[in-house]
C-alpha cells in the first residue's frame, strides 16, 4: 500500500480537473490569427505555399476544416499569420471554421442551430460510435485519449461504445475512402434516431490532403446533417471534449 501511494506522489497530478480552462503549451497549433493589413502579394505568397489550399488566394482567409495546421503561411509571413494555441475551435457550421484576416474573435456554436433533441436526450449520457473512415490513426488515437485517466470524458457520462446499435451518434475520422463508404453508412443506419454526426479531423471536414481523390466517396457528409465539426490534424483531445461539451451544454 506505501508503494503505491510512493508511486502515485512521485507522478504528481495527472487527472486534469477542470476540462474547460486547462492550459496547453504554448507550441500547440490552434486557431489563426491573420492580420487585417495583409497585402495581396502576400496572399498570392501564402496561398501558392499551402499544401491543401486551405488559404484564400483573394481574401487571405484561412480554412481550418482544410487546413493540416503545417504553418508553413505563419513560417513565410510570421508577422502576419500567426497559430496561437486557442484549442476551443469546433462549430456546428462549417463557414465559422474559416478565418479571415483581422479576426481575434474566439469560436462558439451557434445554440440556434442545435437541436432541442439533443440537449434533451443526451446531456446526462452521450454514447458514440467511432468509424475511422480510411483514417491514418492519428485522429483515432487523440479521441482514444478522451477517455484515459488524464481526461476522463466519461465522468459526463459521455464515451464510445463498440456497437451502433448501442450509440447515440456516431464520430467519423478519416476521408472517407471509397470501400469505407457503405460501411460507414450501414453503421450510420443501424443507430436509433436522433442522432448526431460528429467529423473528427481534416481529413473528415474536407478530405484532407485526399480531397478530389477517386479513391474517396463524400456523397455521406454531402447527405446527412453534421452536428459538429473539430478541426485537427490531428485533432487534440480537449478540441473535441470542449466541442462535445458545447453541444451539449454541459460541464459549464
Amino acid at each position: 500500500m506505501f508503494k503505491e501511494i510512493n508511486v502515485l506522489k512521485s507522478h504528481g497530478i495527472q487527472y486534469v480537473k477542470n476540462l474547460r480552462m486547462q492550459p496547453v503549451s504554448e507550441l500547440f497549433r490552434g486557431r489563426p490569427v491573420i492580420s487585417d493589413d495583409i497585402t495581396k502579394d502576400e496572399i498570392k505568397t501564402v496561398f501558392s505555399a499551402c499544401p491543401v489550399m486551405a488559404i484564400n488566394g483573394n481574401s487571405g482567409s484561412i480554412d481550418m476544416g482544410r487546413c493540416v495546421f503545417c504553418k508553413e503561411c505563419s513560417f513565410l509571413l510570421p508577422n502576419k499569420i500567426r497559430f496561437t494555441n486557442d484549442y476551443r475551435i469546433s462549430s456546428n457550421v462549417r463557414e465559422a471554421l474559416i478565418i479571415k484576416p483581422g479576426s481575434e474573435t474566439p469560436l462558439q456554436l451557434d445554440e440556434n442551430l442545435i437541436r432541442k433533441e439533443i440537449r434533451r436526450l443526451f446531456k446526462s449520457a452521450l454514447k458514440l460510435r467511432q468509424v475511422s473512415a480510411g483514417g491514418d490513426n492519428s485522429c483515432e488515437m487523440e479521441l482514444a485519449a478522451t477517455g484515459n485517466v488524464n481526461f476522463d470524458f466519461g465522468r459526463f457520462g459521455i464515451e464510445f461504445v463498440a456497437s451502433p446499435r448501442h450509440a447515440d451518434g456516431i464520430v467519423i475520422t478519416g476521408p472517407i475512402s471509397e470501400n469505407m463508404a457503405e460501411a460507414l453508412e450501414i453503421t450510420y443506419k443501424a443507430i436509433p434516431s436522433p442522432k448526431i454526426i460528429i467529423l473528427a479531423g481534416t481529413d473528415a471536414i474536407s478530405g484532407g490532403i485526399f480531397e478530389g481523390s477517386p479513391a474517396i466517396d463524400r456523397r455521406f457528409i454531402e447527405k446527412n446533417h453534421i452536428d459538429l465539426y473539430v478541426p485537427g490534424n490531428p485533432i487534440h483531445p480537449l478540441t473535441y471534449i470542449n466541442g462535445v461539451m458545447d453541444l451539449l451544454g454541459v460541464g459549464g
